[in-house]
């Protein structure tokens, strides 16, 4: 890769410290120092301070009685969360799509990761008046139902994680008192969905549920979105059955399956 890709902000150790990483998982097995050395074309002391950064991290295994390097946790970790997260996709689109086509309402899929949520699909409305997000796109968890559906159901340790520090505020209508916080939260668990209303956004609506495993966890959330002008206690009625039959049709399917483990 050219250091001119990606508008000269490639930084090159991490390119090659990747080659290093890439090799040992295509190779299935430890290797040595010298055969990495020589796979990848670098010079030998270069290669260790990679090979030793990476074991540090626990992306690489140093087996040092024998002087070799393999595949470690973290690696086999991150390796599980993108199976994971494919499967949940694959499970959710036909599912996401059913509900856009009934409502021809925005619909999303997101995960939380350190407070924020991340949204990994997006079936959108075909209305010249929508909500436009795009895939990888993140928003504070106190601001959107997404993130207020996974919160309520989060073990009170890792809720409170995220309601004690400063909540930043996206609109006027941005809950920021942690207090009110904590009472919505209670109002999802006890009704099973979250709404929000210009929170997030001025001009939008939302309404989410979590994805729960077998242990109640919310690994994920499925919201509807829309122009808060078509708000109504009709709709939003309507989409949180919806949505909430949704996500246990997800959940069923996905049982077979550890996520997240």
């Amino acid at each position: 890769m050219g250091a001119k890709q990606g508008g000269g902000y490639i930084v090159g150790p991490v390119i090659k410290a990747l080659q290093v990483l890439d090799y040992i998982g295509e190779s299935g097995r430890e290797v040595s120092l010298t055969e990495v050395a020589t796979a990848v074309g670098l010079p030998k002391t270069t290669v260790f301070r990679y090979l030793q950064t990476l074991s540090s991290t626990s992306f690489l295994r140093h087996d040092i009685a024998n002087d070799r390097y393999g595949i470690g946790a973290a690696f086999r970790s991150l390796a599980r969360t993108d199976r994971s997260l494919h499967r949940l996709r694959e499970v959710a689109m036909p599912i996401m799509r059913n509900l856009n086509r009934e409502f021809n309402e925005t619909i999303n899929l997101a995960i939380e990761t350190q407070g924020w949520i991340i949204y990994i699909e997006i079936v959108e409305s075909t209305r010249a008046l929508r909500m436009q997000a795009h895939i990888g796109a993140r928003d504070p968890m106190h601001t959107t139902a997404l993130g207020k559906a996974i919160l309520a159901y989060l073990a009170e340790t890792e809720r409170e994680r995220v309601l004690s520090v400063s909540l930043s505020e996206r609109t006027y209508r941005t809950v920021l008192d942690a207090h009110v916080l904590r009472r919505q939260l209670n109002e999802v668990r006890t009704r099973g969905y979250a709404v929000e209303v210009g929170e997030n956004e001025d001009v939008s609506m939302c309404v989410g549920v979590p994805i729960l495993d077998d242990l109640a966890f919310p690994f994920a959330a499925l919201s509807l979105s829309a122009p808060v002008q078509r708000r109504s206690d009709t709709l939003i009625n309507a989409a949180a059955t919806a949505l909430l039959n949704a996500s246990r049709e997800i959940s069923e399917k996905l049982r077979p399956e550890a996520l997240f483990e």
